[in-house]
């Protein structure tokens, strides 16, 4: 529907003004800080993206994420049986088959998500593209993080970059997909808002701010944005398409902001690990650092958290 395309305008001066109202937010404390920092980390995407991952350090990976939280500060929370987990562990496809065996071997069924589709530049061909895909499904990935390319934003060929969504959609088969805007090289909000469309229209079942590569990452600006044009494919559609904040989300309280955000924009039922996940890799040494104190009243020293 290019017709939605061509009447986009996006008020970029009230869309910062309204990221800046948010960051000024109160934030929540005691029980209710501890239940937002639980929700969010079973909304996370514990990513490894190095260029030296090797089997071990992804098998440790698995562990804490089977094991996020140290079993006795959730005991003390009553929460130990809860079942609390990580939503997905994301890695390189030459990674998934080890991340897959180590969460096979830990006796626990969360998925494994591949990131494909030429990552983090999208700066290769589409039949490599669709290749990796295949390969990344193959391995065991049951989601799949393509990236866009964004020469076909910036120079607006939307129809272009709907067909190749639309095939890297369908290399997926049954694994979930997140596209990768990149939105810190998409030039204007507006694009953006654009780009997060057409991705919907493509079939994509979430979509996701950045790579985590990009000089800027996921911005509560651009989240406003995406979540706008969620919820208005929503409201012409009837499909609920999920959002990926990813890059740059390290700290406890940054969680609880985009929680909040996503909880005003798009409602309560978005906030489950089906429609929502936070891509990060250091964010949940954070909130197990705030749960500590939470639960001794002491800050914790290196040796109480070592898997963190």
């Amino acid at each position: 529907e290019l017709g939605w395309i061509s009447k986009v305008y996006v008020n970029q001066p009230a869309v910062v003004r309204h990221a800046e109202q948010i960051q000024k937010w109160r934030t929540v404390k005691g029980n209710w800080q501890a239940a937002w920092l639980l929700k969010a980390v079973t909304c996370i995407d514990l990513t490894t993206l190095s260029g030296d991952d090797t089997p071990s350090n992804v098998h440790r990976m698995c562990f804490k994420a089977k094991h996020p939280i140290r079993e006795d500060l959730l005991k003390a929370m009553d929460m130990h049986d809860k079942g609390i987990t990580v939503a997905a562990v994301c890695v390189y496809p030459a990674r998934v088959t080890d991340a897959v065996n180590a969460l096979k071997a830990a006796g626990c069924n969360i998925p494994v998500a591949s990131v494909a589709a030429g990552f983090p530049s999208g700066q290769t061909p589409l039949e490599t593209k669709l290749a990796e895909i295949k390969l990344a499904v193959q391995y065991g990935a049951r989601e799949i993080d393509i990236v866009i390319s964004r020469s076909l934003v910036l120079s607006g060929q939307w129809e272009g970059l709907y067909e190749e969504i639309r095939q890297c959609r369908e290399a997926c088969g049954e694994a979930h997909m997140k596209t990768i805007l990149a939105t810190g090289e998409l030039g204007s909000l507006a694009n953006v808002y654009k780009a997060s469309m057409i991705a919907m229209m493509a079939g994509s079942d979430f979509i996701k701010t950045s790579t985590g590569k990009e000089v800027e990452n996921a911005t509560l600006p651009v989240g406003v944005v995406m979540m706008r044009a969620i919820k208005e494919f929503y409201w012409q559609t009837g499909n609920k398409v999920g959002f990926k904040p990813a890059g740059g989300i390290r700290t406890a309280k940054e969680a609880i902001t985009w929680l909040m955000l996503v909880k005003e924009e798009l409602g309560v039922e978005w906030l489950k690990p089906e429609l929502f996940r936070l891509g990060a890799s250091s964010l949940l040494e954070d909130i197990e650092k705030q749960i500590f104190h939470h639960v001794t009243g002491s800050y914790a020293l290196q040796h109480d958290l070592a898997m963190a």
